[in-house]
This record gives structure tokens, sequence and C-alpha cells, in this order.
């Protein structure tokens, strides 16, 4: 989509109904009337309600990486939609995440281990690298920024497996959760650990992780290349991960296509342009995108549905074809 069509279709969000939507187009256009629909956006039922839910921070046993009921998937959902530190609810909110970090400032959440995988068998405040990026990223992208942040950053960064492995995250938990990891080899890249940990440096200094950013997400392209015979720790790159599907919780195309095109080097990547063909294909005929996916955790909101356009969908790809 050239530039034209690229503001164009931008600017018809602006005047969505929905005042999530109308706040992201107007944040990506530079539109005058862009702090207007923030405190819409603000106002809106549905938003103060998840903001209400989290008072219930860490929230539901996390027995799941990937549901969507997990409160710190929630917190990155505001994130993305521009709520900030600056919510009359966010506050207390935020207080309550950075309660529980360990020595290196890594926010922790209440995790169970057997004994059998070298944890205590009871619940432990630790962390995972299917968590922690997405906690750091919700609270950096909000505005909440702190010296135990930095070194939580640093602290994750590190975790990169050599040049020689190419360069990714791999499987890593907190010592509290002894040797645990997902189903693969330990030299294997996490290809969700990769994708959470670029979106992290991408939000927290993209020119100090300039290098780690770079690695990763040649990696992430070289899995999409090799997606016939690569799927570390089972994550495959194939028709589930093609579905149109809102918000980013998981590894799928959309959230994939979200991180890396932020990514300079990757959005020359051929790679990048076959991904993005593959969503273009999906347009309706008369425009817009309808949800292929959806969480039943947000069935409230426009993009939880399989049956009818969502503008939400429609923003989001009209910002990755910018």
């Amino acid at each position: 989509m050239d530039a034209f069509n690229q503001t164009e279709s931008l600017t018809a969000y602006v005047e969505s109904s929905l005042p999530y939507v109308a706040y992201g187009a107007a944040r990506a256009l530079g539109d005058p009337r862009t702090a207007e629909f923030k405190s819409r956006m603000y106002a809106d039922d549905r938003v103060c309600a998840i903001v209400d839910e989290l008072y219930g921070w860490p929230g539901p046993a996390l027995s799941s990486h990937k549901s969507a009921r997990q409160f710190f998937h929630k917190l990155a959902f505001l994130a993305d939609i521009g709520v900030g530190i600056d919510h009359p609810g966010m506050p207390a909110v935020i207080g309550m995440v950075l309660e529980h970090r360990d020595v290196n400032g890594i926010p922790l959440l209440p995790l169970t281990v057997s004994e059998a995988h070298g944890g205590s068998g009871g619940k432990d405040w630790a962390w995972a690298l299917c968590d922690a990026p997405t906690t750091l990223y919700s609270l950096v992208t909000m505005g909440c920024r702190d010296a135990g942040i930095d070194s939580a950053v640093a602290a994750l960064a590190g975790l990169r497996q050599g040049d020689g492995q190419g360069g990714a995250w791999g499987c890593v938990v907190s010592e509290k959760l002894g040797s645990w990891r997902g189903p693969g080899k330990k030299s294997d890249p996490c290809p969700y650990a990769t994708l959470v940990m670029l979106k992290l440096l991408l939000a927290h200094d993209p020119e100090r992780w300039a290098n780690p950013i770079a690695a990763g997400s040649s990696r992430l392209l070289e899995l999409w290349k090799n997606s016939r015979e690569e799927h570390p720790y089972i994550f495959y790159m194939g028709t589930d991960f093609r579905k149109l599907k809102l918000p980013f919780i998981w590894y799928d195309i959309m959230h994939a296509l979200e991180v890396l095109r932020h990514v300079p080097l990757a959005r020359a990547d051929p790679a990048f342009a076959e991904m993005l063909g593959i969503v273009g294909g999906k347009e309706l005929q008369d425009g817009g995108y309808v949800p292929e996916s959806a969480y039943q955790e947000w069935k409230d909101w426009d993009f939880g549905q399989k049956k009818a356009p969502s503008e939400w969908l429609g923003l989001r790809v009209a910002m990755l074809r910018g």
C-alpha cells in the first residue's frame, strides 16, 4: 500500500465508534484530536473493566502461558491500545506488578513446578521467558521506568544464545523453577521467547539493543523460510499460525509481523513481504478483515468473534502495511 492510501485507510478508522480504534488511528496519524480520543478511550467501560480486573494481580493460577485469561496478557493489551501510567487506575496496578521482583528487577508471578522437574512442588514467585518480557514490555510502553526495570531488561537480554546458535533466546526460567523447560532441546531457540524479547527490546531502547534485535529478528525470519523443517519447541508456522487473530498474545502471524515491522532489516527481507502478503490476501472484496480465530475471553470486543469484519484488526493490518 502506498503512503497516500495508507493515510487514507488510517483516516477512516479515526471516525470509528470504537474508542480504542479511533485513538489508535489518531496516534498513528498524529491527529490533533488524539488527546480527545485518548480521554474517550480511558472512559470506555471495557477498558475500565480490564483495569478494575487487574486490581486482582497476579490473577488466575498460571496453568498455561498461552491462556488469554492471564493478567500479564491483559496488561499487555492495555499497553498495546495506548493505556499509560496516566490512567487513574494504573498506578495501583503497576504498584502490585512491581511488588514482586527478583534481585535483577525481573517481575515475578506465582508458578508451580513439580519436584520431578526440579521445582518445589508448591507455588513459588518466579519468572519464565514466556511471561517476564511481556510484563516488562507493558510497563515500559506505559511509561513506567526505573533502575530495576532497566536492570531486568539487561538481564533478560543477556540470556540470548550465542551467534553460533542463531542469536535468539531459548527456553529459560528462573532458578526457582529448577530444570523445567518446554518440549525441545536446550540448544534450540524458543520462537515465542524470541518474539516477546524482541518486542521488549524494541520498546525499551532499540539503539542500545540493535545487535540482539537484528539477530533475533533474522532468526524468526529463518524459521519462516524453513517452516516445513524447523519447529523448535513445537512452535509451527502452518495453518493455525497464519490465521488472523488478536490481541497479540501468542505465536501467530499478526503478532510476528507487528514486532518485525519495527526492524528495518526485517521489513526489507522477502520473508516479511511474503508473510504480509498472506495477511493482505485475506482482505474482503469490500474491504476489511474478519478474524479467523478468536479468544473466548475477548468475546465482548470487536476482534473476539469470527463472523464480521473487525475494525481493530483492520487498523492493525493497515499499520503493518504502512
